[in-house]
């Protein structure tokens, strides 16, 4: 119950066609329950004495009834039909929001398939609960409550016997529940986790291929539906050992109740009238009781669903958005910045242990390192895509932990060596980069043009072509020019680049730093570079060693003077300065990132 009853803020606003729903259910289950009271009357009258008129008319009274009883079933059913589809949707509408404006760190330790399955099969299962258990609870406890009313009314002897069930059934379905939930709880994760298989599957099908790697996917994913399997046939089992018994209590109470009322009409203590109105009432409370096991079984699995849309939703965002002044034209400025990964062990080392850079407004820095020195995780902390664990970075004066995600995201701009696009048009993607004001189609084609991508005036319907999911039908050069154009065409106040050029050829790569150099006389950037042509695009370069700053300077000055810098520079056989990574340097937990760069 407390699952579901987080559930409230967004059943409120219809709380009043769902309670409706419930009285025009309850009155539809009346109706079945006057039917037997109409053929009481029957029996002790027009049946007994004879009357083919009073048949009739008992006959066409029910008929009536049971007409009225379909038509305000469907009524309740078309009531709530329309808004738990707007319920579902604005639910999944939060979670997608929510989800947008969570940290990475957040994205790094849930898989894929769990949050989709979150916001497409956890949240059906809570709409059929809300347009059926949840109400069929309320409608059934009413109509076993009314419907035991009229039978004790009628005989209340026989009342007590068909109430010898109760204590039983109350017992078992209470040991039922419990392991129900913790079956319905697997089943979910482990549908979670068939997804993430299918869509790592689909997502990488160039590689499993490539490498004919289809037996093992398969393998894994039968490994994965079999488990599925196996729960679902558990909760299968579960289901019906309950339904089973609910069904048999009952059944052997009524049939107690039909031998104690026939010898009693046999007595003349009972009319055969009132034994038929009671049993077709007993009949008629068969479905709101064997149910129980079937809505506590919904109900389970719902309640399951709910802690799982909850589990992401409770999941802390960013600071709210705002805008900011920056007080000063100071430029990048980091100041004893420390980052370790969230699940990295406490006593391993940090992948960053205090790093001092400044980068003066409107300069150029490229920062260099070897692989797994940090480098893009550093620019990582730029846009707070991590927080980092120490230090402080400022831009322009003002602290990025002072400012609010979404003022900071306009000030920084971002190039990732793997770029990702999506299933848009060239030109939504590029305008993905925009500043809060948008931007023209002359800044789309200026931006395009700083990343040499002609190219896209070739594509099919030009710039208004769909690249297809992941920017797979592009070639990987020109899906990484594509990310500058998109990083470039909001003239960003500041800029980081992490390795942008790395996919291009080396006639394509000049191309893009002669324009390139235009876009970052306005800026102040961060580059991270790999190779001497993209180090030339800076003013200074930074080598990053050890999780600090190891050397700042011109190009040629680092070549003169490190020896780490120029073996990463020229791949010599000279040995790297003393400040290099030591080989027992464990930045991250067993598990590689790929990041860590």
């Amino acid at each position: 119950m407390r699952s579901l009853l987080r559930l409230w803020p967004y059943v409120r606003p219809v709380r009043t066609r769902l309670a409706v729903s419930a009285v025009v259910a309850v009155v539809a289950s009346c109706m079945s329950l006057l039917i037997p009271l109409v053929l009481k009357w029957m029996v002790d009258g027009p049946v007994q004495d004879h009357d083919p008129g009073g048949a009739w008319l008992g006959g066409g009274l029910v008929l009536l009834l049971g007409l009225l009883e379909a038509l305000l079933f469907g009524v309740r059913r078309w009531m709530v039909a329309r808004p738990l589809a707007g319920v579902e949707a604005g639910m999944r509408a939060d979670l997608y929001r929510h989800l947008q404006r969570l940290p990475v760190d957040f994205h790094d330790r849930w898989a894929s398939g769990q949050l989709l399955s979150r916001a497409t099969t956890d949240l059906q299962i809570l709409r059929m609960f809300l347009a059926f258990p949840l109400v069929f609870l309320v409608v059934n406890t009413a109509t076993v409550v009314i419907g035991f009313a009229i039978l004790f009314a009628q005989s209340w002897p026989l009342g007590l016997l068909l109430l010898t069930p109760a204590v039983p059934l109350v017992v078992l379905c209470s040991y039922f529940e419990t392991r129900y939930a913790f079956a319905a709880r697997s089943a979910q994760d482990q549908a979670g986790d068939l997804a993430t298989v299918v869509e790592e599957s689909v997502l990488g099908i160039r590689i499993v291929k490539a490498f004919g790697r289809h037996r093992s996917q398969a393998r894994a994913f039968r490994a994965k539906s079999r488990q599925l399997w196996h729960t679902e046939m558990r909760k299968a089992r579960l289901l019906s050992d309950i339904w089973a018994v609910i069904m048999t209590l009952p059944e052997l109470a009524i049939g107690g109740a039909l031998l104690v009322g026939v010898l009693q009409v046999a007595d003349d203590r009972l009319s055969a009238g009132t034994l038929v109105a009671f049993l077709s009432t007993a009949l008629a409370l068969r479905w709101p009781v064997e149910s129980i096991g079937f809505l506590l079984a919904m109900s389970n699995e719902s309640a399951t669903a709910a802690d799982r849309y909850f589990e992401a939703m409770d999941a802390p965002e960013a600071d709210p958005a705002g805008r900011a002044v920056l007080p000063t034209a100071d430029g990048l400025r980091l100041e004893g910045v420390r980052f370790r990964y969230p699940d990295a062990p406490a006593d391993s080392f940090e992948l960053l242990a205090g790093v001092d850079l400044h980068i003066p407004s409107g300069e150029t820095m490229a920062l260099v390192g070897a692989t797994g020195s940090g480098k893009t995780t550093l620019t990582a902390l730029l846009p707070r895509l991590h927080e980092a664990t120490g230090g402080r970075i400022a831009l322009d004066g003002a602290d990025t932990a002072e400012l609010s995600v979404t003022r900071l995201r306009e000030l920084v701009a971002v190039a990732f060596e793997e770029p990702t696009l999506f299933s848009a048009t060239v030109r939504e993607n590029v305008e993905m980069g925009a500043g809060p004001d948008g931007v023209t189609e002359e800044d789309v084609l200026r931006a395009l043009a700083v990343a040499q991508c002609d190219f896209v005036h070739h594509l099919p319907a030009g710039l208004d072509t769909q690249v297809g999911e992941q920017g797979l039908s592009l070639s990987g050069g020109q899906r990484q020019r594509l990310a500058l154009a998109r990083a470039v065409v909001g003239r960003p106040r500041f800029l980081v680049l992490d390795d942008p050029l790395s996919a291009l050829d080396v006639h394509t790569e000049a191309l893009v730093e002669a324009a390139l150099r235009e876009v970052l006389r306005e800026t102040t950037a961060l580059v991270v570079a790999h190779r001497p042509s993209t180090v030339l695009l800076a003013d200074r370069v930074a080598l990053l060693s050890g999780g600090r700053i190891a050397a700042v300077g011109t190009h040629q000055e680092l070549l003169r003077d490190s020896a780490e810098y120029r073996h990463l520079m020229s791949g010599d056989d000279e040995p790297p300065a003393a400040g290099a990574v030591p080989a027992d340097h464990t930045p991250a937990p067993a598990l590689e990132r790929s990041d860590a760069r």
